[in-house]
């Protein structure tokens, strides 16, 4: 006899002895693993697996068909008074943690550096983002989507990651250079979401509030007419495929990711209240706008005023982008429409550059400090060699990502012999990547 443990009580399990005649042993060979087996209470002479008491008549017992256990009726009622306290106290899934602006841009402050107005545009974007799904009205609150603006290594990645973090809401990196339109070799666009549902531990519910963060969103610019007579696989076609999912609809989502198979098994995941911070780097649009903005002058012959208008710098000009700006750089109306929050970047500049390298919580001089303090060596920087990474990042305009190379470059040598050399106590990097090692004292004194 077989009898569901998935929905039975200890008490319903036990007392269904009772209510049948004796029954006899069955084979446990092939029988499903969470099905119980009543043992015949006629039998008797089993010994329980938990307090290894033995089982006489007239007390109950239940068998495992799967291990042949026998568990005796009082650590029936133990075992499952025990599972019951453990699932009440599981902690419930929150969704996401609820904070204000003004509290958003307050933790934002203690990992990123400067974009003061880029913080405070996209605390208020994402506040007002979750705060919709709460709402109950028959007002229709549309989604409001952001779009991030700036040169690369300023903290536009950094910014969608650590929204998500603060919110813990699942969060996932789509990196658009490898989407195509149906029909070419490549990414369909269907895979940014299950990279989502992979980050939510494919729980479904959790990813339908989850952000989104497509990169290098400018990639998919159209190609300029007369550019080319071929269809563009990666520009216009991307754009179109992603309206919808942007906007708010259900994607059928394939398990396996690449191209989509007629027989491939989906799952369907609601894009409405998933928020997308697409981000870019757009080289040359600061061109397309001192174009527009430029200030016309009119005066013509010998005695004509003829002043140079000030060059904005690219942070300066990505300030003042409008929507045309974006469609002649390549972006279609409807995909801009659907991205009503723009927010610009600021360039960093070289006391920014030493900033990120200091104030962060996890700024990259302490991660190096750590790295020493393991085999036993403080490591220190002069506020001149600082600024010298700093000038040197800024040359190779690679951004903030550009100082953890050149530290590499300066750093390869010593993180090299260290470990092997238990007598240094000390490492200073001063200007121009020179390192000054001091030895333990004990070995100074030994000498």
């Amino acid at each position: 006899m077989v009898f569901d443990n998935s929905t039975a009580s200890p008490e319903s399990l036990l007392d269904f002895i009772d209510q049948k005649p004796p029954l006899q042993r069955e084979n446990v060979a092939g029988s499903s693993q969470n099905k119980l087996y009543l043992e015949d209470k006629t039998m008797g002479r089993d010994v329980c697996a938990f307090c290894k008491k033995e089982i006489l008549p007239p007390s109950r017992a239940l068998r495992s068909r799967t291990s042949g256990i026998v568990l005796c009726e009082d650590c029936v009622k133990l075992t499952y008074k025990g599972l019951q306290d453990i699932k009440t106290k599981q902690p419930k899934r929150s969704g996401n943690k609820r904070m204000t602006p003004k509290q958003m841009k307050g933790e934002l402050d203690k990992y990123i550096i400067g974009q003061d107005e880029a913080k405070v545009a996209l605390s208020i974007a994402v506040y007002n983002h979750y705060k919709r799904m709460d709402i109950k009205s028959d007002v229709k609150l549309a989604k409001s989507n952001v779009l991030l603006l700036g040169p690369t290594g300023c903290g536009k990645t950094l910014l969608a990651q650590t929204v998500a973090k603060l919110l813990d809401v699942p969060f996932a990196i789509a990196d658009c250079t490898t989407l195509t339109e149906a029909g070419y070799v490549g990414d369909d666009v269907e895979n940014v979401l299950l990279k989502l549902i992979q980050a939510a531990d494919n729980d479904i519910a959790k990813a339908e509030r989850g952000i989104i963060f497509l990169d290098e969103i400018d990639k998919l610019a159209k190609v300029h007419v007369g550019a080319s007579i071929t269809k563009d696989p990666s520009g216009e076609g991307v754009q179109q495929a992603l309206l919808k999912m942007v906007e708010g609809t259900v994607s059928n989502v394939p398990l396996t990711g690449g191209r989509k198979n007629p027989n491939e098994r989906c799952v369907q995941i609601n894009t409405e209240n998933i928020l997308f911070i697409c981000g870019g780097a757009f080289p040359g649009l600061e061109e397309i706008i001192n174009k527009r903005t430029a200030t016309k002058n009119t005066s013509i012959g010998f005695g004509a005023n003829v002043e140079k208008e000030k060059e904005k710098t690219v942070g300066e000009a990505l300030k003042m982008v409008c929507t045309d700006d974006l469609v002649q750089y390549g972006l279609i109306p409807e995909f801009i429409g659907r991205l009503p929050v723009i927010v610009s970047l600021n360039e960093l500049d070289e006391n920014a550059m030493v900033s990120i390298l200091t104030e962060p919580k996890d700024c990259i001089v302490n991660q190096y400090k750590e790295l020493f303090k393991y085999d036993g060596v403080e490591l220190e920087f002069t506020q001149e060699a600082l600024k010298g990474i700093a000038k040197e990042t800024l040359k190779r305009k690679t951004g903030a990502r550009g100082l953890r190379g050149i530290l590499e470059e300066i750093l390869k040598e010593p993180m090299y012999t260290l470990p092997d050399e238990p007598d240094i106590a000390k490492c200073i990097v001063k200007e121009g990547g020179k390192i000054q090692v001091i030895k333990k004292q004990v070995e100074d004194i030994a000498c």
